[in-house]
């Protein structure tokens, strides 16, 4: 039964739903769909950029532990 919507009968929902909520009310949700989209890739992309982050420390505080002394003079 929903395997049969074709272009037309989208196009008449889609004018119903027009009808009964209005243009501002419209808008207004695809406003919020599309920050809340934008703040969740904004989020993904930090975490991201903290992971890689901690990847550096991790080597650099792995290559002190492991007494790597080639720049450091001894008293």
């Amino acid at each position: 039964m929903l395997g049969n919507i074709g272009p037309m009968q989208l196009l008449i929902i889609f004018l119903i739903v027009l009808l009964i909520f209005g243009t501002k009310k419209l808008r207004n949700v695809g406003g919020d769909l599309g920050s809340a989209i934008r703040d969740f890739r904004k989020g993904m992309s930090n975490e991201d950029e903290h992971a890689e982050g901690k990847d550096d420390s991790s080597e650099k505080s792995a290559s002190s532990e492991s007494g790597d002394d080639s720049g450091k003079s001894k008293p």
